[in-house]
């Protein structure tokens, strides 16, 4: 049994979990594991496929369970899909844990993943839709984020140094890194 991860990342689609989780992992020794991709494996299917066959509250419930289970059994970096702190249960499990909410506007996220992906919550007017979810969303990110590392026009190495720095025990005054 884990004491679970040394580090947490939240934040929306088009953040860059996935490629500042993988070097955060790499930097520290960890290994790297996604929410989203657990439910893709253990599914044998897409997030979008899910979505469409069986409706987002199911997606959510396996979403809750996946994020339950590896916050368990895993004690490298953790990524967690964008809407995994909707869930209540969610938020309290990180209470506590070092999460770091990766921010970034509608603009560079429109510059990161285009709005054409196959992201379920944006097929009909994305960038309304993303705005919408984000208004929804921020409050729950900053609620669970022991920090917030802004990602506009920073560089994936960049980010995950900023992650890095804001987990960081301050040294005491006198005191040498």
């Amino acid at each position: 049994m884990s004491t679970g991860p040394r580090i947490i990342l939240v934040g929306p689609m088009g953040v860059g979990k996935s490629t500042v989780g993988a070097l955060l992992a790499e930097h520290l020794g960890l290994t790297y594991r996604d929410t989203d991709a657990d439910i893709v494996a253990a599914e044998g299917r897409q997030i979008s496929d899910i979505f469409v066959d069986d409706g987002e509250a199911a997606f959510r419930q396996m979403e809750r369970e996946a994020v339950a289970r590896a916050i368990a059994e895993h004690d490298g970096v953790l990524a967690l899909g964008g809407g995994a702190i909707l869930d209540a249960s969610t938020r309290a499990l990180l209470a506590g844990r070092p999460v770091v909410f990766l921010d970034v506007d509608v603009a560079e996220a429109v510059k990161r993943v285009g709005m054409n992906t196959a992201r379920p919550l944006l097929a009909v007017n994305p960038r309304q839709q993303w705005r919408t979810l984000m208004d929804a969303r921020r409050p729950l990110y900053t609620e669970v984020a022991r920090a917030v590392v802004d990602t506009n026009d920073h560089t994936p190495e960049e980010v995950a140094q900023a992650v890095l720095d804001a987990l960081e025990p301050p040294h005491p005054p006198g005191d040498s890194p």
